[in-house]
């Protein structure tokens, strides 16, 4: 296995998680209800997780993220730099998705994106330094792994948020 079929692999894995994590949420209270009043909520933790993995990997990939085509069917009017990074509790609150089906779909597209992306990943382009701010600079490479990583840790928060909040 090379390094493209891992990641491959790993993003398809952030994708089934996603989906199933996702599918028996459609149109539930679950979806905006925030453990303890100040969690954050379903909702909220899947929007950032698709909205992160778009950002990065449409900057990665140099192409437009998919965003753009969804922000008008969620009618979320927060602009296209946001993914939820650093939000206060009243921007939790405004994110309110009408249905998971939402999610899934618009997850669904950066998943083929992301895929898009992955099949022209070699050696030279995981070494490639995408931010220089940093010490080390972080690579491409790098930055996949991160997000990954991200992804698969707020997924798991949803589990948990759905496992606390059942009846």
């Amino acid at each position: 296995m090379d390094s493209a079929q891992l990641l491959t692999d790993s993003f398809a894995r952030v994708r089934e998680l996603y989906s199933e994590l996702a599918r028996d949420l459609i149109q539930s209270d679950t979806l905006h209800e925030r453990p303890a009043g100040t969690g954050n909520s379903v909702a909220w933790l899947l929007w950032h997780v698709a909205r992160v993995q778009d950002d990065h990997i449409a900057q990665l990939a140099g192409t437009e993220q998919q965003w753009g085509q969804w922000q008008g069917r969620f009618g979320l009017e927060n602009g296209a730099d946001d993914i939820g990074y650093g939000h206060t509790s009243e921007q939790v609150d405004a994110i309110r998705i009408s249905e998971s089906n939402l999610l899934i779909a618009y997850h669904a597209d950066v998943h083929d994106m992301t895929g898009h992306y992955l099949t022209r990943v070699d050696a030279a382009e995981l070494d490639r330094v995408v931010d220089s701010s940093w010490d080390p600079p972080v690579t491409a490479g790098a930055r996949l792994v991160s997000v990954v990583g991200d992804c698969l840790q707020h997924l798991g928060q949803v589990g948990y948020v759905k496992g606390i909040l059942a009846p």
